[in-house]
């Protein structure tokens, strides 16, 4: 019989399913296999879903109550999985994220989850960074809680924070030119060294390291001495470490590897079009244009 090397589920890039689906996660896992439609050429795939060839699940999310709430991480645990989490926490904005709790709810939820799983296993993501304005007024970003963000992770023990720019996608153009008054602005090279290196530098005094995510141009536009390095969001080496598991350390060529992703091979088990996010984030990729 052949023995197969363990792999990552990746849950998920392209919805929220630790918020609105943990129920059909946990059927599927009851299950024992996820049925995945790839988004582009609409092919099926069977993914195991079982801990004799999962490793890791790693969740993705800007809320975790539910997850918490439903006490899914130790059930899993109990299974025999690993977990991870890339826990988004952005400055709170009702314009651009008007679904997300405010900020002191999501520093609870990273309590928890550092408490049940230990600070290694949770990256914090803040991403991506969104400059706006609104009728013509001043132009705004949101970085205002940068800070006061950090300085809740660093006291949570929290070591990686991963960021990037906003991404300009035609979908997004769509969607807020149906918002008068509302446009997106994107910063010239040099103010995003400005912005990323003044993080690095507010992260260094907290003992956090800086990751950028899919920015291959812009590291190679930063100063000598930053040590601003290339993020990997699904880190099969760290789990190695972090687990004690067989994994695969090739990158996922599936993603965009080509603009600077590091993430390694995983197996996403989400859908933009059966599992659509009601975080309903005004710059998200993932919804359609017609949110």
């Amino acid at each position: 019989m052949p023995v197969h090397q363990k792999i990552v589920i990746s849950a998920s890039r392209r919805t929220d399913i630790p918020c609105y689906y943990m129920d059909w996660f946990m059927d599927q896992i009851r299950k024992g296999y996820f049925e995945v439609v790839n988004p582009f050429s609409h092919t099926v795939s069977t993914i195991p879903a079982t801990p004799d060839r999962v490793a890791v699940i790693v969740f993705w999310s800007k809320n975790f109550a539910p997850f918490i709430s439903g006490n899914y991480g130790d059930i899993l645990i109990k299974k025999g999985f690993h977990l991870f989490f890339n826990f988004t926490v952005n400055s709170e904005s009702s314009i651009l994220e008007p679904h997300i709790p405010q900020l002191r709810e999501r520093f609870k939820q990273v309590k928890t989850l550092c408490a049940a799983f230990h600070p290694d296993s949770i990256n914090w993501r803040f991403d991506p960074i969104t400059f706006f304005q609104t009728n013509n007024g001043p132009l705004q970003n949101n970085l205002t809680d940068f800070e006061w963000i950090a300085d809740e992770m660093a006291d949570l023990g929290i070591s990686r924070c991963i960021t990037s720019f906003m991404d300009d996608y035609p979908k997004i153009r769509k969607r807020i030119a149906k918002r008068p008054g509302f446009s997106f602005s994107y910063p010239s090279m040099n103010t995003k060294v400005t912005i990323i290196t003044k993080m690095e530098q507010k992260l260094a005094e907290r003992d956090i390291s800086l990751y950028a995510c899919c920015e291959k141009e812009l590291l190679n536009a930063l100063p000598e001495g930053s040590h601003i390095k290339s993020s990997s969001c699904i880190p099969n080496d760290l789990f190695v470490k972090l687990f004690g598991c067989s994994l695969s350390i090739k990158k996922d060529a599936g993603q965009r590897i080509r603009l600077g992703c590091g993430c390694k091979t995983s197996k996403d088990i989400g859908s933009y079009r059966l599992h659509p996010c009601h975080n309903r984030c005004l710059y998200c990729y993932a919804n359609s244009a017609s949110m």
